[in-house]
């Protein structure tokens, strides 16, 4: 299983050291096995710990250069960290990224053999005009993206249900990574409006390999939570 939280524009720098300490804690103490990835803001990064995996939420595609605003590689490269989320809704429909961009990043950090936590999802328009609707807008965001690159991971978050508490149904979740998982053989993960106590029930559906936490697992005692609920679900 892959457990990953995306603080997003969330917590401090201060805040992010209490809270992988205190994850990272916990995953010794449980003897955890899955792979624990925290995605905090760029004020925030830091070296991954031994159980907790650090990535960026965001950087260009260049090793450094004019580029206001943006991270790139050589920074990544300062704190030894080589994960990294390339599509999230937020960079798409908020900060206007086109898949063109999209595609170009995931090339650049492919080259440079990232863990690459690629995210695809809809809007609700596009989810009320049906599966087949909904598939083919899927298929469009893997346009320029190596689906069989090692590396990858794929995580599943519907638009409309990140941070509203709507979520689509266990069925309607098992369908879409059904669907995924012919494309792919890289893991699968969920993420919208994912809680403490809704975790459980998506880490244990088919095709459903972990979970991407924003807001839900921004409270460390909530996303060890989790973290517990998969491990119980492999029986450890």
């Amino acid at each position: 299983m892959i457990l990953a939280a995306n603080f997003k524009s969330n917590l401090t720098r201060a805040k992010t050291e209490e809270y992988i300490k205190k994850v990272q804690k916990f995953c010794e103490e449980n003897t955890i096995s899955d792979e624990v990835m925290v995605f905090p803001p760029a004020s925030a990064l830091r070296q991954s710990s031994l159980h907790v995996s650090v990535g960026a939420q965001n950087a260009f595609c260049v090793e450094n250069g004019a580029y206001t605003g943006e991270l790139a590689l050589e920074q990544l490269k300062e704190f030894d960290i080589n994960t990294i989320l390339i599509g999230h809704s937020e960079r798409r429909h908020v900060l206007g990224e086109s898949q063109e961009l999209i595609a170009e990043k995931f090339a650049y950090y492919k080259e440079q053999g990232f863990r690459i936590v690629y995210c695809i999802g809809e809007p609700l328009e596009v989810r009320e005009n049906g599966n087949r609707a909904l598939l083919d807008y899927l298929d469009a965001q893997y346009k320029g993206i190596d689906l069989s690159y090692a590396n990858l991971v794929i995580a599943y978050e519907p638009v409309w249900a990140i941070g509203t508490g709507l979520t689509p149904t266990l069925d309607d979740v098992e369908l879409i990574h059904g669907s995924i998982r012919e494309d792919t053989k890289a893991p699968i993960l969920y993420g919208g409006s994912v809680k403490a106590d809704s975790a459980r029930l998506f880490l244990a559906l088919d095709n459903v390999d972990g979970v991407l936490v924003g807001s839900g697992a921004l409270n460390p005692d909530d996303f060890c939570s989790m973290i517990a609920d998969a491990k119980k679900l492999k029986g450890e």
